[in-house]
């Protein structure tokens, strides 16, 4: 009677992925450029006249803000464009990774003090705050699915100084030469069972 293995080999579920390629991505993204089209609307509009009636300190603010707010929301839209082709087959998870290194998502993005903030137009500041907090969701969606601890592990165990003889291993369990299996063993304690 042969070998039956009692463990298998677990690889973490990454939900970062997992949401990444789902239905939810496209709500989360659809709620991204909908934020990316409201500021621009905003400051190609609204926002051209509100900025007139500020005085030089909140005027200097209105620019420094309005520029940092399009700034993060372009990131935020590669972001969430490079996610979308990995989704429809156009890249691959490796090739989005390296893509995804000339992103820079940060989450200190606050230019201004809360006192000079406070002058500037509500709806200005409401954009604001939205894009900060719609950041820090890609941020953590970002983290999950580039630095998850999936991802760490694997990395880490490649570096291994010891996986050539851990493969050599299992390359001769797999050819019949060791009676058992441990492929599925790597990293535990675990028995073949009869």
């Amino acid at each position: 009677m042969g070998q039956v293995s009692v463990c298998r080999e677990n690889d973490p579920v990454s939900f970062g992925e997992k949401l990444a390629g789902s239905t939810r991505f496209t709500a989360l993204f659809d709620e991204g450029m909908a934020l990316v089209n409201a500021a621009a609307a905003y400051l190609d509009g609204a926002g051209r006249v509100d900025v007139k009636r500020l005085d030089r300190t909140a005027a200097l603010a209105y620019a420094v803000e309005s520029m940092r707010l399009t700034t993060r929301l372009i990131q935020v839209a590669s972001w969430l464009l490079l996610q979308r082709a990995v989704n429809h087959g156009e890249l691959t998870r490796p090739e989005a990774a390296i893509e995804q290194k000339r992103i820079r998502l940060t989450k200190d993005d606050k230019v201004s003090p809360d006192d000079v903030l406070a002058l500037l137009p509500l709806r200005l500041c409401r954009l604001i705050e939205a894009s900060l907090r719609f950041q820090a969701r890609v941020i953590h969606l970002d983290g999950q699915i580039y630095r998850g601890p999936g991802r760490r592990a694997r990395s880490l165990q490649a570096r291994s100084p010891v996986t050539r003889q851990i493969e050599a291993i299992e390359a001769a369990f797999a050819a019949g030469q060791g009676g058992g299996d441990l492929t599925s063993c790597r990293g535990r304690d675990c028995r073949t069972a009869s």
